[in-house]
């Protein structure tokens, strides 16, 4: 079976040809998209995609937990189609986010949450020049 249709699945998704579409372009390119960018990316081979389609797919996905929504950029919502446990870096100066392995310890915290709560998703973020910006 495709790996994309078996994680649909695995996360209570029906898997659509858009659906597919979407999370298969998430799995294969780690580059942190916008939903314009992957409407953009997507629109050519899929000429009746709409980018309503593609907010629409993508709030399911997070909803389903088959994604991760970043929000480090405080003008645009990027997405993650790994959702192992890990960290990201953005440059302040080009904008590209990078997947930044998750450091070992408590990081999200489980030890000092009050009695009774439950930590549901951790996002771990850091920022500043990433190793070519810093060079120039």
């Amino acid at each position: 079976m495709d790996i994309v249709v078996e994680h649909l699945k695995k996360h209570g998704i029906k898997p659509s040809v858009q659906r597919v579409a979407i999370m298969r372009y998430l799995m294969e390119h780690c580059n942190h998209p916008t939903v314009d960018a992957i409407y953009c990316a997507l629109q050519s081979a899929m000429p009746t995609l709409s980018r309503t389609t593609v907010y629409n797919t993508l709030s399911l996905l997070e909803e389903k937990d088959a994604l991760s929504v970043l929000t480090i950029d405080s003008r645009n919502i990027h997405y993650d189609g790994d959702t192992r446990p890990h960290a990201h870096f953005m440059c302040r100066r080009c904008k590209q986010i990078y997947d930044v392995p998750m450091p070992d310890g408590d990081v999200d915290c489980k030890s000092a949450m009050p009695q009774g709560f439950r930590v549901e998703h951790t996002h771990l973020y850091y920022d500043g020049l990433c190793g070519k910006c810093a060079d120039n």
